[in-house]
Parts: C-alpha cells; structure tokens; sequence
C-alpha cells in the first residue's frame, strides 16, 4: 500500500498540535526566534521544531545558544538595540517570533531600550523585510500605568505597552500575546483562559510551556490570529482542542 506523504505530514501534526486531521500543514515554515535562549524562547524554539517549522535562532551569545539550544538550527548574533544587526537575521523568514525582555529596571537592557526601542526594531525591520507574521509576547496589565510592576521594575508594563503600539504601527501582520505571570510548570495541565481588554485577573499565571504553544499557534493559523491582542492565563478545565477556533473567535484590533 502506498502512502501520501502529505497526508501523512498533516496527520503528524495533527497529533503534536491538537488540532484536527484535516488541518492543513502552516503557511508559514520559517521562523525567527528573537530571546531564543531565554526561558520562554527555548521552549518556543522546541514547539516550533516539534511542528515541523526551520527555526532560526536571534541571540548575543552564539556559544550559549548552542549549548541550550542544540546543533538541530541555524544560530545568528545581534542585538535588537542594534538596527543594523537584524536585516540579515530576517532575510529568508516568514515570520518572527519575539520573548525578548529587560533584564534589569536600569542600565543598557533596562526597559524602556528592550521592551520599547528593541520591539520597535524588530517591528520596522520586519516590515522591511516583509516578514508575514510577528508573535509578540507582551504581557497582561500593561494598559494599567499604576501597576505595582511598573513602580518595581523601571515602569516596564508602559514601555511594553508602547512595543506593542510600534507593531501596531509598522504594517506587519501581527499577534500579541499578553500572559498572566509566567511560571515554569508543566503545560497542558489545565485549561488556558483567553480574554481581551486588559482586564484585572487576580494572580493569574501561566506555564510558560503553554504559552509557547499559543504563540505557535498564532504561527499555524495566522489568519485567525492576524492583528488580534489577548490576555493568555490558565485555569481549571480541560486543555484547549481548537485553537483555530479560539483564535478565530477574537475581535481584530482597531484600524
């Protein structure tokens, strides 16, 4: 008996993905990974590779990047406060797909320069580029300027907050992806709420495995998830089965 290797190909990623057998493989098939040796970025590297997508790695460390990340991807160096070092990171890319965060409230990596002026140049060097999709991770409270965090942390919910304007503005097709506090437990292991409008949620968290499954799936149905902002926290209920339908389900963003 012969076999349809294309057939065969969506089965496969049906089972990993949770999705129906009848889904088609992604449109998209290369990505860039920007934070790809943070916590969150590995993980996301990890669903891409599982799905079947060539990853590129965007790090400042490339001995660092291969210890954590392995010899299975194309690794690249630059800084997303240095314009000039992304046109060659993106070029051949269908998508990007961003984890970045400040290290610190003050210095070189502090907020205002990573979570604002680094989103902006991965946003305008994308449009450049003419990459198709940008998954932003971003994070719930960042319309609420009294947020605790922002006192804590160099005001790092407002600069998120204009990161997340500066992709709105570049022209990019985009996903933003706003969780609760990211923990790293295992994923799949409740179900994940999606809401919008910023709202108060308490102490909501999220695994961080489970967000780099919904950032992989804004990927892999990126015209459901096409210019759409949502807040990403979990709870008690069964895992997610649809995300096609979830993500189709939002309300797109202002023009």
């Amino acid at each position: 008996m012969s076999i349809d290797r294309r057939a065969l190909l969506v089965l496969l990623l049906a089972l990993v993905c949770g999705c129906s057998a009848t889904a088609r493989p992604p449109a998209i098939g290369k990505v860039l990974v920007v934070g790809a040796t943070g916590q969150t970025g590995r993980l996301v590297v990890r669903e891409l590779q599982r799905q079947g997508f060539t990853v590129r790695a965007f790090v400042r460390d490339a001995e660092k990047a291969r210890r954590l990340l392995g010899d299975e991807l194309e690794i690249v160096t630059g800084d997303v406060k240095d314009p000039a070092s992304l046109p060659a990171a993106m070029a051949g890319m269908d998508a990007l797909i961003s984890a970045i965060g400040a290290r610190s409230a003050t210095g070189p990596d502090r907020p205002e320069k990573v979570d604002f002026e680094g989103v902006r140049n991965l946003a305008q060097a994308a449009a450049k580029a003419g990459l198709r999709h940008f998954v932003l991770v971003s994070s719930m409270g960042v319309t609420h300027e009294d947020h605790p965090l922002n006192k804590m942390f160099g005001d790092v919910l407002i600069w998120k907050a204009r990161g997340e304007q500066a992709l709105r503005a570049s022209g990019v097709p985009y996903t933003i992806i706003r969780p609760g506090g990211l923990v790293n437990e295992a994923g799949g292991q409740g179900r994940l709420v999606v809401v919008q409008g910023d709202p108060q949620v308490g102490r909501a968290t999220v695994p961080r495995a489970d967000l780099a499954t919904v950032c992989v799936a804004a990927l892999f149905y990126p015209e459901a998830s096409r210019n759409k902002t949502f807040e990403l926290y979990r709870s008690d209920g069964e895992p997610v089965s649809d995300w096609q339908a979830v993500l189709a389900a939002l309300a797109p963003d202002p023009a």
